[in-house]
């Protein structure tokens, strides 16, 4: 019970790495809010969570859409009286293609929907946290936001974003009790890792050098591990979750 008597927001929480670590913060005591777009995922991951016991609600929203975050960020605060624990996780992979084949309406809805959304949601949390006296913040990059991967131009782009705004918000509020971290996933087994799985670029080889693939809750122990005291003085870092990927 790490967590007990805190509230968290997960973004993206209707499947994949989203509902495992909501899963997570409430298995350890938080009152979870699931954030996605979909509507009928993100209320399973509710029932699943309410089924282990746990406390949580659903919120519609579009993270690439200011005034649908800033409801977001109210309707937590609303239910439960505060904002504890943010998880900035929702993200679009997008088709793979040579960067100059890319079509300039894909490359902006990959770009909003994954730097910008994160960006908005800091811009709606931070204001919150400050109220309250702290906070933590967990932003979800990618491996892909640290080393290139062909066929992902846009996608690597705005990981790349995510590490370099988590990074310069942490500096920002290093001195006002909030926390500001990012994780790095690698190969996790998540519709987005399947899609991908699929296209013939991506080849059928293991995704990491441990030779499987990872599971959602295992991030999700990583963004619960920062969202707690046990990480009380670590802020600004990328944690890679990725079987030793990158290290190869």
């Amino acid at each position: 019970m790490r967590l007990e008597g805190k509230v968290a927001l997960v973004t993206g929480g209707s499947s994949g790495i989203g509902r495992g670590t909501a899963q997570v913060f409430a298995r350890e005591g938080a009152k979870v809010v699931v954030a996605d777009i979909l509507v009928e995922e993100g209320e399973e991951t509710v029932r699943l969570i309410k089924k282990a016991g746990g406390e949580a609600i659903f919120v519609k929203c579009d993270v690439s859409k200011r005034a649908e975050v800033e409801a977001m960020v109210n309707k937590t605060v609303a239910t439960y009286g505060a904002l504890h624990c943010a998880f900035n996780n929702a993200g679009i992979e997008g088709r793979m293609a040579l960067s100059p084949d890319f079509e300039e309406e894909e490359w902006d809805n990959i770009l909003d929907v994954n730097l910008k959304g994160v960006w908005l949601c800091l811009k709606h949390e931070i204001p919150q946290m400050l109220k309250q006296g702290g906070g933590t913040i967990v932003n979800t990059a990618s491996v892909g936001g640290l080393v290139g991967l062909q066929g992902m131009s846009p996608y690597c782009a705005s990981k790349g974003g995510v590490v370099q705004l988590t990074r310069t918000v942490a500096l920002e509020y290093a001195q006002s009790k909030i926390r500001v971290n990012a994780v790095c996933p690698g190969g996790i087994r998540t519709p987005m890792a399947k899609r991908l799985a699929k296209q013939p670029q991506m080849g059928a080889t293991q995704p990491a050098p441990m030779r499987r693939w990872g599971n959602p809750e295992e991030v999700g122990e990583a963004v619960v591990w920062l969202c707690s005291g046990a990480s009380s003085f670590v802020t600004g870092h990328c944690l890679t979750i990725d079987g030793g990927f990158v290290a190869g």
